[in-house]
């Protein structure tokens, strides 16, 4: 039975617990309030000895040159910023858990006191969290934190006039971005290569789904013989290492030495009425974006053909026969049946597909590293925007700043169709959610 003296004062509790550990001590739970107290206490120590320091660095980005090192300030005040914003979560729930205990005492459910029914009890709720917790701090580490530091560098004049420690590194706001959208230069570049990008990632990734789920259709119909020998040649493109297909391809379609021009085409001419000359594949803008098109639906469509493969093995045959019956022919049964499948199961992957290819360097740089030509602001005519953010960064003449900018529009552009798509196909929706 519970006494008088086992009551707590809930605001009592609350005001304490802004000295995190106190309203834990009330609650008489002292081995939390002592984890707790710690925890605050290394928070000051590191703010008091590092953090402060780390935060005026971060505004001022230095003062003196070859003194003060502006990246490397930018870098320690976004960790701090991180810490801090880690620290103020941890506040908020060192005060709602003191309040909670109190209330948990004034209605006489029971309370941890003891420190072995603390861990006991934070080994049995709370193993989920401890499970997930060193994956959330190598995600803080090695997502958030350089995240963080692009966000912050794409507001900055990081470039080759600016470059630490002899040059010091200022906040500029939008600047950047103003520039990329309504400086002339930079404006008809971004025009260029982000119309390029789009074009690039809607044929490249429809070409080798188109081709990926037909290939799946055809081999996996009943009078269709020898289907593992279509599987392995269909598999060759995805087993041999892109870096050397790529390579290879671009020799292939070499102008004046390729076999394209030099071999297959010439086989085409032998034909009444056809006379094909050789095509300028790496020296015409328009047909090396073609060729590299091309290229990818033939690197990208195997792993959508396993894909897809998987997927019509797993539809009923009941459905079919069922359709056929009522009268279905063979494209009705494949738009009512077989495509809503397909497209139920694999929209998630089709996304990944189109977003892989919107930052595709590999394809785009080792190719033709972008060109030919040029379409200003150190952009080759078939550059996409990921390829354009490294040549903006390894030039005669980098551009950091605009480079983060690009990345963070790049990034947003991502995220918002990926988010719309996930929603609209409700890819990610539980069961019974």
């Amino acid at each position: 039975m519970k006494t008088l003296d086992d009551k707590r004062d809930v605001k009592k509790a609350t005001l304490l617990s802004l000295i995190p550990g106190l309203g834990q001590f009330y609650n008489k739970q002292m081995f939390k309030g002592i984890i707790f107290f710690v925890m605050f206490v290394l928070f000051l120590f590191e703010l008091f000895t590092f953090g402060i320091g780390a935060i005026e660095g971060f505004i001022t980005l230095g003062q003196v040159p070859m003194v003060d090192h502006s990246l490397f300030m930018l870098i320690e005040g976004t960790l701090q910023i991180i810490i801090t914003i880690i620290f103020f979560i941890f506040y908020v729930f060192n005060i709602k858990d003191a309040k909670a205990v109190a209330k948990r005492w004034n209605t006489g459910e029971h309370v941890n006191t003891t420190t072995k029914e603390i861990i006991g009890n934070l080994l049995d709720g709370g193993f989920p969290y401890l499970l997930t917790l060193p994956a959330y701090l190598v995600m803080t580490v090695s997502i958030i934190f350089p995240v963080l530091v692009t966000l912050f560098m794409a507001f900055t004049n990081y470039d080759f006039k600016h470059i630490p420690p002899a040059g010091l590194v200022d906040w500029v706001g939008l600047k950047n971005f103003f520039s990329i959208f309504f400086l002339s230069s930079y404006r008809a570049t971004f025009g260029a290569v982000f119309s390029w990008t789009l074009i690039w990632t809607l044929c490249a990734s429809t070409l080798q789904i188109v081709l990926g789920v037909m290939t799946a259709v055809i081999v996996n119909q009943k009078f269709i013989k020898g289907k593992r020998l279509f599987g392995v040649v269909f598999l060759l493109p995805w087993a041999v290492p892109a870096f050397i297909t790529i390579m290879s391809f671009s020799n292939i379609f070499n102008d004046s030495i390729g076999a394209i021009n030099t071999q297959v085409l010439p086989l085409f001419n032998h034909l009444p009425f056809i006379d094909i000359a050789p095509v300028a594949w790496k020296t015409d803008p328009f047909w090396t974006k073609t060729a590299i098109i091309m290229i990818q639906g033939w690197l990208g469509f195997p792993y959508i053909y396993v894909m897809t493969t998987g997927i019509l093995q797993s539809i009923p045959e009941e459905l079919y026969e069922a359709a056929k019956i009522d009268g279905a022919n063979a494209m009705q049964r494949f738009n009512t049946i077989t495509l809503p499948m397909i497209l139920y199961v694999a929209a998630p992957i089709f996304v990944t597909q189109y977003t892989g290819n919107f930052n595709n360097f590999s394809m785009i740089y080792l190719f033709n590293n972008g060109g030919p030509g040029s379409v200003g602001g150190g952009a080759g005519s078939t550059d996409i925007l990921i390829s354009w953010i490294y040549k903006l960064t390894t030039g005669n003449a980098p551009q950091y700043s605009v480079a983060a900018a690009v990345t963070l529009i790049i990034s947003f552009v991502v995220i918002s169709i990926s988010l719309l798509v996930f929603k609209k196909t409700k890819a990610f929706d539980m069961e019974g959610m």
